[in-house]
């Protein structure tokens, strides 16, 4: 979880990037570090592999003020996408304070992309991570593609929500992103939530900085 630097007056938070292979997760990275500003982030690092690379490098945004007189600082990961390489997966969630989760929109990746969301949820029950009580959103990328699956089919196979238990969760949530739409609301007499998603093209970067922007923010929510 977040760890404080008092030397540098810095809240330091992890985000991870996570999903199936080749779904845009370092399609994302690269697109923040180039656009943020060069004096506010540190170095990419990538650590190759013969199928995939693990990407991370930390920034310091300017729009998120400070809490207590601390600048918080965000650092972000991705993990590798095939699953034979989950002990990474399973390092890199390692003190995680918030997750996206990068869907590949093509009707052909479903089963990648429920593959890798079970075993999201699998690593971080692992770790003693609740995944349901954490910052967490989920990105649709690629749909500028002609075979992306409808928003619906894709909510339904990875974002069907899970159960709320506390009572004072239980009250209708709507999703400021999506008119109409809710983040948590009664279903056959259940209250269900679902995790905030966005759709995205990252490698124009459309939706890539509205996925940072929330899940940071979400982040920052839960240090004050």
């Amino acid at each position: 979880m977040s760890m404080i630097n008092y030397a540098s007056r810095e809240i330091n938070c992890k985000l991870v990037y996570y999903g199936p292979g080749l779904g845009g997760k370092t399609t994302n990275l690269e697109f923040v570090y180039n656009k943020v500003a060069p004096g506010s982030r540190g170095k990419m690092i990538s650590l190759a592999t013969e199928t995939e690379r693990t990407l991370f490098f930390d920034f310091l945004p300017v729009d998120l003020g400070t809490i207590r007189g601390f600048k918080v600082k965000f650092h972000l990961y991705t993990v590798p996408g095939q699953v034979y390489y989950n002990a990474s997966r399973k390092l890199i969630l390692k003190g995680v304070d918030g997750v996206v989760f990068v869907a590949d929109s093509q009707l052909e990746r479903m089963e990648a992309n429920i593959e890798a969301m079970q075993n999201l949820y699998d690593n971080m029950a692992q770790h003693g991570y609740d995944l349901t009580r954490l910052p967490f959103a989920i990105q649709y990328n690629k749909r500028d593609l002609p075979n992306a699956a409808p928003i619906a089919e894709l909510q339904a196979a990875l974002n069907p929500g899970w159960v709320v238990e506390d009572p004072a969760r239980q009250r209708v949530l709507a999703d400021a992103e999506h008119p109409g739409e809710f983040l948590v609301s009664q279903q056959d007499g259940q209250w269900i939530e679902r995790a905030p998603y966005y759709e995205a093209v990252a490698v124009t970067g459309e939706g890539v900085f509205d996925t940072l922007k929330a899940i940071s923010k979400t982040v920052v929510k839960t240090l004050g």
